[in-house]
């Protein structure tokens, strides 16, 4: 997709409230008066082809309505009505939209989103469909800042970052829709290593002898089932000397059979899916490190596939961890937490981080309690929280924060060892698995996201496609931006 500013030369696109047609071109006006072809609302896309002057009306519904998820989705489904028009260059008119103080509708975020409206309507994942040789000519699309003069390097900037940030937000999406056949431990670590060294991130690939040495054992239990070998990923964005850094942990099962506790064979057609917590690691710390973002982040995956074999663990087992505390396996199904386990307890002794994020496709249970489309949240802190929850609201990522029922702590534990990796209770599996992270992380600030349902669509909705959504780059891309003490544009 190509971006500029300025007047082009494609087709003009107006964007126009329900309750401000008259504020259109006169001929427009006498147009839209004589055919009542367009009434303004939100997503409305009215094209006016074929006469002297060629137009595309954009509907952005009432004034008072208006947000960010609005301009999102009224731009994707202008970039699919294009598409079926075959229009392949336009110019987007782009006049003031702060008329929403309350929402905290800037001129910048607004034309972020409108821009990103764009990019979510050309993702296409179609590596594995035969298709004839073609050329593929990139979409143009032209930003005209009309009336406001004087503000080009601004909404260049904005434009930019937005390309950033959206290249890393597919970067997950393509490493979530490939299969386990292609995807596994190794080729993750080497997909890492790709996408992130050129843009200066250190990443360090540890194989099974070395996970040994660092005494991973609840990890080295997963993968033990598996001929795939397990690998260790640590991903070092390190821009700020002597600054704070962020963890982020995600879960990395490339695919995720069940085990000896195995699932149905409708429950494993998906489980390529396993490892969109460390898809969305890899894809934030790409977007961070694109767009120069000044915040040290140390991304860390504990990448392996649950398998059977005879030397599998099993129901029943007890196993160690890195961190010496002794575990129960009540379920080898309830695996993620496992791996986790060793990665976060990795991130709170043995590097400098001051916050951790873990992030895992964790409990079906998580469906139950917030739906598909929402990632459930646990945190030991109300500013972490607080600051995804900021966040979630610019990106349009649906988040709830999980209730932390103290008496749910104690049901983690085991009559047989330190603590059971299904717990005592058939209810809150969210949360139960959720504290069974966070005796990990040492009391450090940490915050669990639960994306089993928003990670993987069975069907599109809005913007979002069928299968990888790429849930939650944009939301952990943007506290983490806030965080840093980064110069950026100006609101209009």
């Amino acid at each position: 997709m190509k971006f500029t500013i300025g007047k082009g030369n494609g087709v003009s696109v107006h964007l126009a409230f329900e309750e401000s047609l008259e504020d259109l071109d006169g001929h427009i006006t006498d147009y839209l008066e004589k055919r009542k072809v367009f009434s303004g609302k939100a997503g409305e896309v009215s094209p006016i082809l074929g006469c002297t002057e060629e137009y595309i009306l954009l509907g952005l519904g009432k004034k008072e309505d208006l947000d960010l998820e609005t301009l999102r989705l009224a731009t994707f489904k202008l970039r699919k009505e294009l598409e079926t028009l075959k229009i392949e260059e336009i110019t987007l008119e782009l006049p003031d939209l702060k008329v929403n103080d309350e929402k905290n509708l800037c001129a910048i975020k607004a034309t972020k989103a409108l821009v990103e409206g764009f990019f979510q309507g050309d993702y296409k994942f179609d590596e594995y469909i035969t298709k004839e040789e073609e050329e593929k000519k990139d979409f143009e699309l032209t930003v005209d800042l009309v009336p406001r003069e004087g503000y080009e390097e601004k909404t260049k900037l904005a434009i930019e970052e937005t390309t950033g940030l959206m290249e890393g937000y597919f970067l997950t999406r393509d490493l979530v829709n490939r299969p386990p056949i292609d995807l596994y431990p190794e080729t993750l670590a080497k997909a890492a290593v790709d996408a992130l060294e050129p843009l200066g991130v250190k990443v360090t690939v540890y194989d099974k002898k070395e996970i040994e040495e660092m005494e991973m054992h609840a990890f080295l239990a997963v993968a033990e089932g598996s001929d795939k070998e397990p690998k260790f990923i640590v991903m070092e964005y390190l821009p700020v000397n002597d600054g704070e850094t962020t963890a982020l942990v995600g879960k990395g099962l490339t695919y995720d059979s069940g085990g000896y506790a195995i699932k149905p064979a409708k429950g494993m057609d998906t489980m390529n899916s396993d490892m969109a917590g460390s898809a969305s690691v890899i894809g934030t710390i790409y977007a961070l490190a694109k767009n120069k973002v000044q915040r040290n982040v140390v991304g860390i995956v504990a990448a392996c596939e649950n398998m059977i074999s005879g030397r599998a663990y099993k129901n029943g087992d007890i196993i160690s961890s890195k961190k010496g505390s002794t575990i129960e396996v009540g379920n080898t199904d309830a695996e993620g937490r496992l791996t986790l386990a060793d990665a976060i307890y990795y991130a709170a002794t043995e590097t400098d981080a001051v916050e951790i994020y873990d992030i895992a496709t964790l409990t079906g249970a998580a469906l139950v309690s917030v739906g598909a489309e929402t990632t459930a949240v646990m945190s030991n802190n109300d500013e972490m929280w607080k600051a995804v929850e900021k966040a979630a609201n610019d990106t349009g990522d649906l988040m709830h924060r999980l209730n932390d029922n103290k008496r749910l702590r104690e049901s983690i534990k085991s009559d047989r060892a330190d603590i059971s990796n299904t717990g005592s209770t058939r209810w809150a599996g969210s949360q139960t698995a959720a504290f069974f992270c966070e005796h990990f992380a040492e009391d450090k600030p940490w915050l669990h996201f639960d994306i089993a349902g928003p990670a993987y669509n069975d069907g599109a909705y809005d913007y979002l496609p069928k299968y990888a959504t790429g849930t939650p780059v944009r939301t952990l891309y943007k506290v983490i931006f806030d965080k840093a003490n980064t110069d950026t544009p100006e609101d209009m």
